[in-house]
Parts: C-alpha cells; structure tokens; sequence
C-alpha cells in the first residue's frame, strides 16, 4: 500500500492541476459542472453539465454522510477502549454521526462569517497533530517492524490474485485522497478566487501526499499483529495501533483526540462545499423546487435552505447504517465514484474543446500551455476512468452477500435518476453555468454567499 499511495499521489497531482486551471479562469460554486459547461462543445455541453452536476453532488452528500461516520467511529472507538465491557452497536454509530451533522449544520447557519478562520485554524491544527502523534507513536513503540515488513511484504487476504489484490488495495490510496475540489465550490465567498482556489486545490494534494504518505510509513512500522489489529473491539485500527504503541490509555484518547477534532471539522467543510453546490446547481435550475434551494438569507447571505438539505441527505444516507453494514459500505464507494466521475467529466470536456477547437486555451492566472494541460488532462482522465471502474470490484472472493459489491448499481440509480429528471424538467430549465457571466474572481466576500454579482447575460 505505502508504494500505490505514492503512485495515486501522483496521478491525483495530474488531476488537480488541469482542475486548477478550469478553477482559474472559472471560479464558480458550481465547480466542475460549470467547467463542463463552458468547455465541453456546445452540442453536448448543457446536458453532459447536467449529468456531472448530478454525480458531483452525490459524491459530496454521500462523502458527508461517510466523513460523519468516520467521527462517530473514533468517539465509540476511544470509548469501548476505555470502557472494554462497552460494546458498539451501530444504531449508537448512526446517532453520533447524526450529532456531528448537526455541530457543522449548527456552523454553517450561524457561525458562516467564521468557515475561512476555521479552515486557516484547522490547517494549523491537522499540521500540528501530524508531528505530534507520529513523533508519539515512534517514540514509544519498542515493537517495530522491520523496513522489510514495511516496503517489500504483501499482505493478501483477500481471497484474489496477487495483482487483483493489489488493485482492490489502490481504493484505500485513492478514498483518501479526495476531495480536493472543496476551494471551487467557495470561489464566491473568496478574495481573488481566481488565484487562491486553484493554489487551495494543488496545495490540498500535495499537503495530503506528504502528510499521508508519512503517516503510513508511521502505521506501518507502529502496527502489530494485522490480523488483531483489523479486528479491534474499537472498531478503529489506527486506535488500536496507537494503543498498541503507547500502552496508555490517556495517551490513546489524546492523540485520537486530535485526529476526531480534524475529521469533525473536515465534517463542517465538506457540508460548506455541499451547499454552496446545491445552492449554485439549484441556481441553474438542475434541482426538483430549484427556487426553494437557490435561496440566499438576506441577512446571513446564507443558502438556508440548501444547507438544510445537504444536512437531510446526509441523514438519510447516514440512516443505511441502522440496517445494513453492507449498505453503508457503498455510500462510501459512492461518495468516491461520484467525486471521481465528476472530476473525469470535467476532464474529458477540457479534451473534447480543445480538440474540436471551441476552447484551446484557457486564460486564467494560472493558465498551463496547452500541450503540458491537455497531456495532464490525458493521464489524469485515464486514471479516474480506471479508478471509476476498479471501485466497482468486490472487495474479497468468493463474493458472498457480506461482501457484494453494489456501488455499480448505485451508480446506475443515479444515472437513472439525472436522465428522468432531464427528460422531464432539466432539459426544459436547466440554464447551465453558461446562461450567466462567470465572475473574475475578485469579489471580496467572506463567508457567504452574494448571487447578485452574477448578471444574466442580455
């Protein structure tokens, strides 16, 4: 794994640049539908915008859904470590999530003013907290691994092949690095977004790449026995690698404290992103009741309604888990295939203009000549395609229903569900991107969300 987190490294790196320079010369919420939208050729333009609005969506509804999990696990994990004869159930797991959904809605409602100071905060924070629980952690461990076990054994127990097992072990490297997008969805409540977003989207990734890649070095060496390790009552194995390596149980709860707070936080960001989406699809009339979710609170210049149900959906899809494991874990494959297909579609349109001449270059800030973006937009494209494809693969064989993969048909439910909504209302409605001026990213506000700085063009 520490050798294919590098290679998705990488690759996302020739992702997120060509992402950055659409950002660049478009900074708008709606992100990667609207650079569908202006670069795709216009035959196809309006509805391939509508199709990637649709996935980027879901991708961020469900990756909320996912992250708020993932909070939950380390709360009830530090709990059952403290309290051993406290078992988890997963009612309890839906619960805590649901509070976390909550504490960002909370945020984002009232406290809107305060998302750039959070996310300044949270850097210093996730920084910080690297350094301290790697350093914690190698410090105390007197059981490590040899470089050997770390850089050249492979672990299979997946039940496949050596190298299907290496391509289901890719997920975990490119679940975790995600997301990236979030800056273009803030664009409008930027200061020169034209140039910050797109250094935000680069910055994310590569931050992400030496920070990550370290801390698994760190988990690879610091872990014990894989098998005990997997199967902790915690239902957390960096909980139980950090137990294991400190023998403390104060010293556990603190470090995996550290890391609740930036994954509770990342919770607040990732519903920031997902509304202002809503808000800026809804907008371009891409939503069912389009005009109840494109609008803003005059006072707060918050997208209420749009926060609101970004938050209902993140419930809904948090509720799977009342009844199934299984279920849940293709929420989480969805959330990354939605990412994913958005990210490929932007791509492909960025290729598709330039070969058939309707954009060639782009001017932005941060403009790439066009050999050097359309060959990134080439790698970067073949990557998510295989990425898109691979997350669609069981994850263990022989396939039983514990283990059935069903992200393909989630996927397809939710091509069925832009396709009805396109033929019924978008492809009357739907204005895309394109039916408004794109701004030049220089609006200065902070916090909220100005939809009078765009003008309908005449």
């Amino acid at each position: 794994m520490v050798f294919s987190f590098i290679g998705v490294s990488l690759l996302t790196l020739a992702v997120a640049i060509p992402m950055a320079e659409m950002c660049s010369m478009y900074p708008v919420a709606g992100g990667q539908y609207s650079w569908v939208a202006a670069l795709a050729p216009p035959k196809i333009a309006r509805g391939l915008s509508y199709v990637t609005g649709w996935f980027m969506l879901i991708g961020l509804l469900a990756m909320g859904a996912t992250n708020n999990s993932i909070a939950s696990n380390f709360v009830l994990g530090m709990s059952n470590l403290v309290f051993p004869t406290f078992e988890i159930q997963r009612w309890q797991t839906v619960l805590v999530a649901y509070c976390v959904a909550f504490l960002s809605t909370a945020i984002n409602l009232w406290g809107s003013h305060f998302l750039h100071k959070i996310s300044k905060g949270i850097l210093i924070w996730n920084v910080c907290s690297f350094v301290i629980v790697t350093a914690t952690i190698l410090a105390m461990n007197d059981h490590k691994q040899p470089a050997s076990f770390v850089f050249q054994d492979f672990q299979n127990s997946t039940g496949f092949g050596t190298g299907m097992a290496a391509i289901v072990g890719v997920l975990q490297a490119c679940f975790g690095m995600c997301c990236y997008d979030a800056p273009s969805h803030m664009t409008e409540e930027m200061k020169s977004a034209s140039k910050e977003a797109p250094k935000a989207i680069v910055l994310a990734v590569i931050l992400g790449a030496v920070t990550g890649f370290a801390f698994l070095v760190t988990l690879c060496f610091c872990i014990g026995d894989i098998e005990t390790t997997a199967n902790t009552s915690t239902g957390v194995p960096v909980i139980q690698i950090i137990y294991d390596s400190t023998g403390s149980k104060a010293a556990t709860c603190v470090l995996s404290t550290l890391i609740s707070v930036i994954v509770i936080v990342a919770g607040n960001n990732i519903l920031a992103e997902g509304s202002r989406a809503v808000y800026a699809f809804a907008r371009d009339n891409g939503l069912p009741f389009s005009k109840l979710f494109s609008k803003v609170e005059s006072k707060t210049h918050v997208p209420v309604n749009a926060v609101l149900l970004t938050l209902a959906v993140q419930l809904a899809l948090g509720a799977i888990e009342f009844g199934t494991t299984t279920g849940f874990q293709t929420v989480i494959a969805i959330s990354t295939e939605g990412f994913y297909m958005s990210y490929a579609m932007a791509l492909i349109s960025r290729i598709l203009g330039y070969y058939t001449g309707h954009v060639t270059k782009l001017d932005g800030p941060y403009a790439l000549s066009p050999s050097v973006s359309i060959a990134l937009n080439v790698i970067g494209l073949l990557f998510l395609l295989f990425a898109a494809i691979t997350f669609n693969f069981p994850s263990e064989f022989p396939v039983i229903h514990e283990s059935m993969n069903y992200t393909s048909a989630a996927v397809g439910v939710v091509g069925l569900i832009s396709f009805i909504t396109w033929i019924t209302t978008g492809r009357k409605h739907f204005s895309g991107p394109g039916a408004v001026s794109f701004l030049s990213g220089q609006n200065t506000a902070a916090g909220t969300v100005e939809p009078t700085e765009y003008e309908q063009k005449s």
